[in-house]
């Protein structure tokens, strides 16, 4: 029987006041024991704070992450070790260590760890920098000793500078090592629980290491005495035992991970240790529960009356309380204790980013520390009340938090748990002050020091943070009754308990509302809108009758009526009767119309994504995407229209004259846009001509006609006037009768250069008033890649840039361009991800690649890759499922080139070219992209400042991408468009674009014919 989750999934986004007063109550038992807590802690902060610091908590206090020197750190620390070859090394060191005072530092820590890793950074640093005056002669003996010996003398230093840190991060690089390093802990009575370092896989190749990395620990823990609780254990992440382990692809994930996990709890059980599930990203939660519910009830693996099965919880989630409540029904279901690692969470900040970007009503995590503190103490008397179901191990170093769990814990077996390298003065304090300690597990990372790279940083920014327990208990400045406060009564008495600095999701922009995001990772949302396009599936004709268009078999095709050279002619004269008394309206009334219709468009959102899954091939999530940037459009182009088009703008002047400057509409607009977006450029595009005063005719793809039908009766029903916003139905032929006509005043076109190029003639050769021709046209894209990027990174951006909506935007990636030093395992990576592509149906939740849009497309990329393939160039190609067969798939496809410049013309679809280059070859690169003429997007993965510069500086792009991928562009936040044969710009959903479609008109009186400037008279 499936334990119920209901309380978990009314908690996920709960409104954080209403969610905070429950977890106050809940926690009200710890609060009620402040004064044992502050007493305990107030103990420990004292004896720590006499002790001499070492280790990570020694660092973190010598270099804080506000300062400049933290932050050079954890970029070097994050990047170095995993890159090969030397200039790339040499150009990373001098871009983060050039500047730096690093012998301010050098001496001020007792520990030697950080000493050593100071003098290492000093020596580097002097040789780039040329230090202090005082200095001059050291500096100048360095850089001759560099000059003898070569950049090798610094790179070797900051190297060894690395090692130190990761030397301190990770436990051990084998389990041997680990355990050798561990058994004087354990002579002291620790434990440990070792975690194989190695984050969310992105190949199933990954996966199988990860999981053959598991196994032989296991194996090799068996060996160790001890026994589940006081021996050693392990700590797995489903994410690194499957690549696709997300919300997306749950039932996939779930099939491959319950049989992997059950093997390996069964060799923890057989070896007599614990194994415990790492807790991830929120949006997994669910998935992870699907996951551990399965193995929780195998009566096999607990035959034995082995309890060494476990999970980790994040107190800093809204859900935290209600899931320790159904841990302990689980485990009551099946006659289990189950471990549970209680954590604050570490995955903080990309929750709230990711709220922020999904659009979402609340965010899964609390907004304030305090919180998440008093979230711990709910939790705390949660698990303790659940013992007979549940053991309980509190990972903490704060020594509040471990005062009050102490008070809570009224003789109940527990233990406490630490990472490796931090909390360790607090806890040898601890275990000074008691007769009988209490057991204390510590948190062991075992790898290769290039592979602590995600797990550094994230520590890094949760401990180093200037407002972390670990980094204040350091401070001797802050006084130990500022540390020992009952977090309970703080929160009660804090208002708002929210944190207003960190605005709701829809609240992120100033002037106006985000778009709501649809959460799929939410099990009543996604259900819901499942339903609802089952009807809608349903339902195999649009409202006019007509039969809705599917990419996915191609049976049925969209038979809108195409606009007579009559019908047209009527709407332009229509159009053009109405402009003037739009234009009146004024912008603040226009704007009012354009917010009706964004809200429209978000209560027919199930409508929309249904009509661009059937129409326009799109996946779900694209379709989700797709409708957020319609209504981001919508209502940033009517801010637009407040600001700009509500009052005449006072120009400056001399006294006695009044100089007024007023924007208004050109005339009619004729609107053409793309099947690809066919709902977010239809309407971003209309919208902006409308918002500026113009009325426009819009034509739609010939593909894509029934997404624009419902857009348009959207905006008709917020007010939009039936002559103000036309729709024009057809192929290209109704297109150029409109451009051709002298009654259009303007052109916005998204599409083909080459029909951009035939719309600027056909309006340039056309009699009477010169029209305005905006154009947004393709990007042969590139995406660089140095060798200092992080590969996992990179893979992901590279799948999605290039094969999210079958790589159908016009932002995709076509060429891919990698540094020899490491094109080789940055391929097989890629490849890997490549291989777990999800291709079929964009209606199933788990398609990641559906179909191109129609069979003269499909037809068209064909052509390529076979010209390719007959050329000799070396490619992959997916195999396509039998399901595809009838409908216009093309496989995803990979192949290597010389450069950019053997790719020709820009090919639409979901196929893929990589290219390499050597080491301190960016600039031809960058020089070879220029040549093509097209100048769209551009992204860069490099941790090198000056490498970024270097691209800024020289490529000839209108979008450029760091560290990320390079579609999605954001309304607002990244204006899209290009230049050279990429358009004509102004950005779309950038504060020039709306500007385009208006005309400009000033006013000048003098003010002296009125009897002169009162004002200046008055002031005399």
């Amino acid at each position: 029987m499936t334990i119920d989750r209901s309380a978990l999934r009314a908690a996920y986004r709960m409104e954080e006041a209403s969610c905070l007063f429950q977890r106050m109550d809940q926690a009200a038992q710890a609060s009620a024991l402040h004064g044992e807590a502050a007493a305990m802690a107030a103990r420990l902060i004292e004896g720590a704070r006499a002790r001499t610091s070492g280790g990570l908590d020694a660092f973190l206090h010598s270099y804080g992450l506000g300062t400049q020197e933290g932050i050079a750190l954890m970029c070097l620390a994050e990047a170095l070790l995993r890159v090969p070859d030397a200039e790339t090394a040499d150009a990373l060191i001098r871009d983060k260590l050039a500047g730096i005072d690093w012998a301010e530092h050098l001496g001020e820590s007792s520990s030697t760890f950080v000493n050593a890793a100071t003098f290492s950074l000093m020596l580097s640093g002097e040789v780039l920098r040329g230090g202090s005056r005082e200095e001059a002669g050291l500096a100048n003996a360095l850089r001759r000793a560099a000059g003898r010996l070569g950049e090798p003398v610094i790179r070797q230093a900051v190297l060894q500078a690395m090692k130190i840190l990761g030397g301190q991060f990770v436990f051990g690089r084998t389990m041997d090592e680990a355990l050798k390093r561990a058994a004087p802990e354990r002579a002291q009575g620790l434990s440990h629980s070792f975690d194989m370092l190695g984050e969310a896989a992105m190949t199933f190749a990954d996966a199988s290491r990860y999981r053959d990395a598991y196994a032989t620990a296991i194996a090799r823990l068996a060996k160790e005495p001890g026994g589940v609780r006081g021996g050693p254990g392990i700590s797995v992440k489903l994410s690194a035992l499957y690549p696709r382990y997300d919300f997306l692809h749950g039932d996939a994930a779930k099939a491959a991970l319950v049989p992997i996990l059950t093997d390996l709890a069964r060799a923890a059980r057989d070896a007599d240790i614990h194994l415990t599930v790492d807790a991830e990203e929120a949006d997994r939660l669910e998935l992870s529960l699907d996951i551990i519910e399965a193995v929780v009830g195998n009566d096999e693996l607990f035959s034995g009356g082995w309890d060494g099965f476990g999970l980790a919880l994040q107190a800093y989630q809204k859900r935290a309380v209600p899931l320790c409540d159904w841990v302990a029904q689980l485990g009551r279901q099946h006659s289990r204790r189950l471990m549970v690692r209680l954590v604050k969470g570490a995955y903080w900040d990309s929750e709230i980013k990711a709220s922020q970007v999904g659009g979402f009503a609340d965010y899964p995590v609390f907004t304030r520390k305090l919180a998440t503190d008093v979230s711990y103490l709910a939790c705390a008397e949660q698990l303790f009340a659940a013992s007979d179901a549940i053991y309980p191990a509190f990972a903490t170093h704060n020594a509040y938090t471990i005062g009050a769990v102490k008070a809570l814990s009224a003789g109940r077996d527990f233990e406490f748990q630490r990472l490796h390298g931090m909390g360790e003065d607090v806890y040898a304090e601890l275990a000074a002050a008691e007769d009988q300690p209490t057991p204390v597990r510590i948190y062991a990372p075992v790898g290769g020091h290039k592979d602590l790279l995600a797990y550094l940083v994230r520590r890094l920014l949760e401990n180093g943070a200037n407002s972390s327990f670990v980094n204040r208990m350091a401070d001797a400045d802050v006084p130990v009754a500022e540390l020992t406060r009952d977090p309970v009564s703080q929160l009660a008495a804090t208002q708002p308990m929210r944190n207003p600095a960190i605005p709701l999701p829809a609240h992120i922009y100033p002037n106006r509302r985000n778009s709501a995001g649809v959460d799929l990772a939410d099990p009543l949302v996604c259900e819901d809108l499942q339903a609802r396009l089952e009807q809608l599936a349903g339902a195999q004709w649009g409202d006019d009758g007509e039969p809705v268009r599917s990419p996915q078999d191609g049976s049925l095709v969209g038979r809108a009526q195409t606009a007579s050279p009559d019908e047209i002619d009527s709407a332009l004269t229509q159009a053009r009767a109405a402009q003037p008394a739009w234009d009146a309206l004024g912008g603040i009334e226009r704007a009012a119309m354009l917010d009706r219709a964004a809200d429209l468009f978000e209560a027919h959102t199930a409508e929309f994504i249904s009509l661009c899954q059937r129409e326009a091939g799109k996946t779900l999530a694209d379709s989700v995407l797709e409708l957020r940037e319609a209504v981001d459009f919508l209502r940033y182009y009517a801010c637009e229209a407040r600001m700009l088009f509500a009052a005449p703008q006072p120009l400056p002047g001399p006294t006695g004259e009044e100089n007024l400057l007023r924007l208004h509409g050109r005339g009619v607009f004729a609107t053409i846009a793309p099947w690809n977006f066919p709902l977010a450029i239809f309407i971003g595009m209309a919208s902006a001509a409308m918002a500026a005063g113009n009325t426009v005719i819009a034509k739609p793809a010939e593909q894509t006609p029934l997404i624009a039908r419902l857009a348009v009766k959207l905006c008709h029903q917020a007010g939009i006037p039936a002559d103000v916003l036309q729709l024009a139905i057809g192929d290209g032929r109704v297109g150029a009768a409109l451009t051709s006509d002298p009654r259009i005043s303007g052109v916005a076109f998204t599409g083909s250069t080459v029909t951009a190029q035939a719309i600027n003639r056909a309006m340039a050769a056309r009699e009477g008033p010169i029209g305005r021709l905006i154009a947004e046209t393709g990007g042969q894209n590139a995406m660089i890649v140095d060798s200092s990027a992080l590969p996992e990174q990179v893979t992901r951006d590279v799948m999605s840039s290039a094969f999210q909506s079958a790589g159908q935007r016009c932002s995709a990636l076509r060429v891919l361009y990698l540094q020899e030093d490491v094109a080789d395992t940055m391929l097989a990576m890629i490849r890997g991800a490549f291989e777990a592509l999800v291709i079929g149906d964009p209606a199933q939740l788990a398609t990641d690649v559906g179909p191109v849009i129609d069979a003269e497309a499909r037809q068209a990329l064909d052509v390529h890759v076979e010209a390719m393939r007959t050329a000799g160039f070396a490619m992959w190609q997916r195999d396509l499922p039998p399901q595809t067969a009838q409908g216009h798939f093309v496989p995803p496809t990979i192949i290597e080139v010389g450069s950019i410049t053997d790719v020709g013309e820009e090919h639409f679809g979901p196929v893929l070219h990589i290219a390499r280059f050597p080491s301190g070859g960016l600039e031809q690169v960058i020089a070879d992209i220029n040549a093509t003429g097209f100048g769209l997007t551009l992204a860069l993965h490099s941790r090198i400042e000056a490498a970024r510069k270097l691209v800024e500086n020289k490529a000839r792009v209108g979008n450029i991408y760091v560290n990320r991928n390079q579609i999605g562009a954001v309304v607002g936040s990244q204006p899209f468009g290009g230049e050279g044969l990429s358009g004509t710009g102004p950005k779309a959903g950038g504060p020039h674009y709306i500007t385009a479609f208006a005309t400009e008109r000033v006013t000048c009186v003098d003010t002296t014919a009125a009897g002169g400037n009162a004002s200046l008279l008055a002031g005399g």
